[in-house]
């Protein structure tokens, strides 16, 4: 009697949740928005007219990896190609990431880029920041770098603080080396204070 009534409940199951399961997916489309096909993209006429003009890429990453083992990385907001410029790109919000053999880390932060892929070379301009893993921090108006090769150059002022105190320089150089090393040329001031012993 039992296993009548079980086999009764099984089959009525089997007809009545593919029933139900049905009913929800009809429901789902029911109830679905409805797309217009000639809804207006997103996008002001003067970003449309910028993005037919100009080539441009959104959020672009590019990685290389030195003979010595260093890791860069080249990361933007937006990368343009300027109309009638070949193998340049302007970038925006420019992030360089540095992963040196030796351990360190150096991070570049720039509002802007020029990148030229072809002739190894970056420009980064506007409010350049690097940070280091060894607690430097120095701010330069202009940075020239190569994107296959650890190589940073800032041709003019860099102001500089760091564990050994502040430093004021014309001009700086990061070359690759082991270990790589900065120099500070052009008119260096020190001021030296180093950080008290935190015991």
């Amino acid at each position: 009697m039992k296993a009548d009534r079980y086999s009764k409940v099984v089959g009525l199951l089997k007809v009545l949740l593919p029933l139900m399961a049905l009913a929800l997916l009809s429901t789902l489309f029911l109830l679905s928005r409805v797309i217009d096909p000639h809804t207006v993209i997103p996008f002001a006429d003067k970003e449309i007219q910028d993005r037919l003009r100009d080539q441009q890429v959104t959020g672009p990453i590019y990685y290389a990896v030195t003979a010595d083992g260093d890791e860069i990385s080249f990361a933007a907001e937006k990368v343009t190609t300027p109309d009638g410029e070949t193998g340049g790109n302007e970038a925006e919000d420019v992030k360089v990431t540095m992963k040196l053999g030796s351990g360190s880390d150096i991070v570049l932060n720039a509002k802007r880029g020029h990148f030229n892929i072809a002739a190894d070379s970056t420009s980064l301009q506007g409010e350049v920041v690097i940070n280091t893993s060894t607690g430097y921090r120095i701010e330069s108006d202009l940075l020239v770098t190569q994107m296959s090769v650890l190589d940073v150059e800032s041709p003019g002022p860099v102001a500089a603080t760091g564990p050994v105190g502040t430093v004021d320089a014309g001009a700086m150089t990061l070359k690759a080396g082991k270990p790589s090393h900065l120099v500070f040329t052009n008119g260096v001031k020190l001021i030296y204070s180093p950080e008290q012993d935190k015991e």
